[in-house]
């Protein structure tokens, strides 16, 4: 595997910082978004581009053509003013259409491990800072030992437009509790099923310390608002809504994914949200020279891995 990942980070691939908001549109089954005329897609897709060398096209571009497993790491970012930013979630998604299943695997931006390049033992999500997405990339790769073929970068805000682009989302909330104030001010996300627009749902993809299992809590949401966004955008019909879509893609949005394989991926891997399972890593909370970590055993490490290999 790891004479495979050295031969894959070889060549250069065009990927980008912020490709969930393509790979939900395609893979949720919007045939729409391909019937608009080719130049509006094109341009779209032309201004998402960017150039990455943690991923070998060839490699990816065969399992497209085989309908092979593909993962795609999402990186949620919080985008700061003075630096890079971080990746404040971290969501790998791994598409199987043989069986037509999709394994969601979160994982804990506190995580302890290595940081490929970086010659450090730090928090996952530190990567993205020292090295952007390349280092997040090879960095995930490195932990559960899987090839990522593609990559989705959003900012936070970015996340709040798409659900508004869809025209909101609807979510089954475990947790009875106002916001903090920093998105909807005194906003009451009540218990059971609630409606939401960009901003709340931001809000609530990013709650956590008003739930008492922290991060996970969290990672449990976001997975909510991502599914909420594939089932509500897989019904839309109005070219009005595929044109708010687009409009949020070339803003928040870059990807590797060309307009062929974009064709693949919704003609072979449409039907892959029949079936989605939801994975959260486990470990054990300490503080390393007063620096809390999530320590995840290598048997979780290990499962997850044979989850998305399979």
């Amino acid at each position: 595997m790891e004479k495979q990942r050295k031969t894959k980070r070889k060549r250069k691939r065009r990927i980008g910082r912020y490709i969930l908001l393509i790979l939900l549109i395609l893979v949720i089954g919007v045939g729409s978004f391909l019937l608009l005329t080719a130049r509006d897609v094109k341009q779209t897709v032309d201004g998402i581009q960017k150039e990455t060398k943690a991923i070998d096209e060839g490699v990816t571009s065969e399992k497209i053509k085989n309908k092979e497993r593909i993962n795609v790491l999402l990186l949620g970012i919080d985008e700061r003013e003075f630096d890079s930013g971080r990746s404040d979630a971290l969501l790998l998604m791994s598409l199987d259409p043989s069986t037509e299943s999709m394994d969601l695997v979160s994982i804990p931006r506190d995580t302890r491990t290595e940081i490929i390049g970086h010659n450090t033992v730090d928090k996952i999500n530190h990567a993205y800072a020292f090295g952007g997405v390349d280092m997040s990339l090879e960095t995930v790769e490195n932990l559960l030992d899987v090839d990522i073929d593609y990559f989705v970068e959003i900012n936070m805000q970015g996340l709040a437009d798409l659900v508004d682009a869809v025209g909101g989302v609807t979510v089954e909330n475990d947790l009875d509790w106002y916001d903090e104030g920093f998105y909807k001010k005194d906003y009451h996300y009540k218990k059971g099923q609630i409606d939401l627009d960009g901003q709340q749902a931001l809000g609530y993809a990013r709650m956590r310390h008003l739930d008492p299992d922290g991060d996970f809590g969290r990672n449990a949401r976001q997975r909510q608002v991502i599914e909420a966004v594939l089932n509500k955008g897989a019904n839309i019909k109005s070219v009005g809504k595929i044109d708010d879509l687009l409009a949020v893609l070339g803003k928040n949005v870059q990807t590797n994914i060309n307009l062929a394989s974009m064709r693949h991926l919704l003609t072979d891997y449409r039907n892959v949200r029949n079936s989605v399972q939801e994975h959260e890593m486990r470990g054990e909370g300490t503080k390393i020279n007063g620096i809390y970590y999530l320590v995840v055993p290598e048997d979780e490490i290990t499962a997850i891995h044979d989850v998305i290999s399979k």
